[in-house]
């Protein structure tokens, strides 16, 4: 599926995606206890449990042993990440698996949707695709109660990759045309199938979506907050030589 421009995440597409806005003047802090507080987590879990199979799968494509290595090394930071929010739920009394069910949908057919073909694939979407979630929650994260904004941030914290990633990425494409131009497709189709896939996710829990809006002020926030990924996104394809 293509990118999504900004331009097409209409305040009209908001509200039938999301529902009645719910205006303040302000960013409201989202106390511990909301509802959607124990979705945003179990989101966040299933996240980095799929990832962590992704991540060990791909680096069988690694053309070195260096790769392997990185590979493995980001998989296991996303296991000790997700080791982390099943903590966060159980202190809740959640039943992690049974909370993760309703994501598994839309983050298991994003990894379909953008399944890597080549080594530059893997690591394009390691460091760019992986970077979208990340750019979405810390956009609310600073809205959340403490406690649970620091375990957000812990959670989407740089798993060590990024040197790695850019220097073989951006050496490729230095000397390959041809590489560059597949490499900025893919990237489009990354950020096109994460934007449709949070559409998703937002308009069937509702409890996360009333957090995210509370989090962003209204619906216009939420298009800003869509329009703030795409920024930065052109930024770590601009940091790859993908632009």
């Amino acid at each position: 599926m293509g990118a999504h421009s900004s331009e097409s995440f209409t305040d009209e597409a908001l509200s039938d995606t999301l529902g009645t806005p719910t205006s303040s003047g302000e960013q409201a802090r989202i106390p511990f206890d909301h509802p959607g507080v124990p979705e945003l987590l179990a989101v966040l879990a299933y996240g980095e449990i799929s990832a962590f199979y992704r991540l060990a799968e791909d680096a069988r494509m690694a053309p070195s042993m260096q790769g392997r290595v990185a590979l493995a090394s980001m998989a296991a930071a996303e296991m000790n990440h997700f080791e982390t929010l099943v903590n966060a739920l159980s202190d809740r009394g959640v039943e992690v698996y049974s909370a993760m069910d309703p994501f598994v949908r839309a983050l298991d057919d994003y990894h379909a949707s953008t399944n890597p073909s080549t080594w530059l694939e893997v690591l394009v979407k390691a460091h760019v695709g992986d970077g979208l979630a990340a750019d979405f929650y810390r956009e609310i994260a600073h809205t959340l109660d403490p406690a649970v904004a620091a375990t957000v941030r812990e959670v989407l914290a740089e798993t060590g990759h990024s040197e790695f990633v850019v220097h073989e990425v951006s050496t490729r494409v230095k000397a390959s045309s041809q590489d560059k131009a597949r490499l900025m497709l893919w990237g489009r189709r990354l950020l096109g199938e994460a934007i449709t896939q949070a559409q998703f996710v937002l308009a069937q829990r509702e409890s996360l979506t009333d957090l995210v809006i509370t989090s962003s002020g209204d619906l216009n926030g939420v298009a800003a907050l869509f329009d703030r990924m795409q920024e930065q996104h052109s930024e770590r394809m601009g940091v790859l030589g993908l632009i």
